[in-house]
């Protein structure tokens, strides 16, 4: 992997593959540059794709302590050691850096995200709470096992499935990045929809939502399109949190791939 320095020194580990016009893939909670691999490789052919290691995970360094600022920070570095420019697709908590990065001004002139995990309203915010400070109880108890556990939970994996998964090879390595949940968390601030930052997003932004995920995060995929400027809303059918690659590659090649942004109907 190639590594770059974000701006507080951190160094921030990443790959590139394909040819064409850069494009910046930002993983969501737990991920790494390799989650991200196989969905890079369906859009190589038509892009430089960029995978990454976010800080505190992978080969990426962790300087601290953590803020929102740093990590668009590091966001920052890897398009300036590509070019200056990028085109941004974000997965789920990824999508909210990308957004809070280019509110901040990052040169991104395409943007596409997908159901950033905001949960606006009153019931939203008050489970959000609850699980921000069991959250921190839990890391700050040293049990990373659990940090996993809550986070899997509250995104709807059944204990039954989390039973097994605790005795997989792949546990260690949630568990080794288990810390960065907390980064996560800071992201989505307090669960509501930044409507006001948001309101600072100048590209041409692309809200993507799965037909099959639950009604909520599909009123909030519409809510967060409807805050974005220049944003459009896209429903995938069949989809659910766990994007299917070979289904988000195609339509991502062409919003990306396009001079002119064509409006996709929900």
């Amino acid at each position: 992997m190639d590594k770059t320095p974000s701006r507080d020194g951190t160094t921030i580990a990443y790959r590139r593959q394909g040819g064409g016009p850069p494009l910046i893939l930002v993983g969501g909670a737990l991920s790494t540059a390799a989650t991200d691999a196989p969905l890079a490789s369906l859009l190589a052919p038509h892009f430089t794709v960029v995978t990454y290691d976010r800080r505190g995970r992978g080969s990426s360094g962790d300087g601290g302590p953590y803020s929102v600022r740093r990590e668009i920070e590091d966001l920052a570095a890897l398009i300036g050691a590509v070019g200056g420019a990028a085109s941004v697709f974000g997965m789920l908590s990824g999508g909210a850096l990308a957004l809070e990065a280019q509110a901040a001004g990052l040169p991104v002139g395409l943007l596409a995200v997908y159901e950033p995990p905001y949960t606006p309203g009153p019931g939203g915010l008050l489970f959000k709470a609850r699980c921000t400070a069991r959250l921190h109880r839990l890391l700050s108890a040293g049990d990373r096992g659990g940090a996993v556990e809550l986070f899997l939970s509250m995104t709807g994996v059944g204990q039954e499935t989390i039973g097994r998964m605790r005795s997989a090879p792949l546990w260690r390595g949630l568990e080794s990045v288990a810390h960065t949940l907390a980064y996560d968390d800071a992201l989505l601030g307090d669960g509501a929809v930044p409507s006001d930052r948001l309101a600072s997003v100048t590209a041409r932004t692309l809200v993507v939502c799965g037909g099959f995920s639950p009604a909520q995060v599909r009123t909030t995929a519409h809510a967060l399109a409807d805050a974005v400027p220049r944003g459009r809303h896209r429903t995938l059918t069949g989809q659910t949190r766990e994007l299917a690659p070979q289904v988000i590659a195609p339509v991502l090649a062409d919003f990306f791939g396009k001079d002119a942004y064509l409006p996709q109907a929900s």
